[in-house]
């Protein structure tokens, strides 16, 4: 069986690591997990971060796959935040990277990205 591919919104590692809610997906072999590069800053520059809560970010990050800037995301991004000037900067950098890697984005902020054509979304 072919693995599924999914793109992480940044909520969706936050409710792992604060409730251990999406575990089954964390610990399945049935899914390859793709991240932004603003998701690693939006979890690792959060106020008061101990270390001990750092190095369990990055352990669980190296397990995933981290999906860098490229010209073609920050071309996608420029574009889409000419036409949706209401979406968040880091939310049109995470909708860039699944536009131009095709991958579905997995959020639980469903109305955060719902304007951006040619998305695919799955969570709430």
């Amino acid at each position: 069986m072919a693995k599924i591919s999914l793109l992480l919104d940044t909520d969706i590692f936050i409710d792992f690591f604060n409730t251990g809610r999406f575990h089954a997906l964390f610990d399945s072999s049935s899914f390859t997990l793709y991240y932004s590069i603003v998701t690693k800053k939006e979890l690792l520059t959060k106020l008061g971060l101990r270390e001990n809560e750092r190095e369990a970010i990055l352990d669980e990050l190296s397990r995933c796959r981290l999906i860098t800037l490229s010209d073609s995301i920050t071309a996608r991004y420029s574009e889409l935040r000419r036409q949706h000037p209401s979406l968040d900067k880091g939310d049109a950098l995470i909708a860039a990277t699944a536009l131009v890697k095709h991958l579905p984005l997995m959020t639980r902020n469903k109305r955060h990205f719902r304007m951006v054509t040619g998305l695919t979304l799955f969570g709430e």
